[in-house]
């Protein structure tokens, strides 16, 4: 419906289904999104790592574990878990 009224919309549309159709630019643009999907997943890898690091530093620190929460944007269970782990 939007399509109707927007001529770019339009073009767009259009553009999509010859791309949709062409197995070789669908299986191009499917490589490509799986690379983005996974440079993501790598890089929230690293950003949790790195808030497990600071929350043990804290931890040692003998930082309350509602401060080390809103530091780090772990979860209690997170932080819970990291004590556990240091108490053993």
């Amino acid at each position: 419906m939007v399509a109707q009224r927007n001529p770019q919309i339009r073009k767009a549309v259009v553009k999509l289904r010859e791309l949709s159709a062409d197995e070789r630019a669908r299986d191009m643009f499917e490589r490509r999104e799986k690379g983005r999907r996974d440079a993501a997943d790598r890089e929230k890898g690293v950003l949790k790592k790195q808030a497990l690091e600071i929350a043990q530093r804290l931890l040692e620190r003998k930082r309350p574990i509602d401060e080390i929460i809103e530091v780090t944007g772990l979860t209690c269970e997170e932080v819970e878990a990291l004590i556990k782990t240091e108490q053993t």
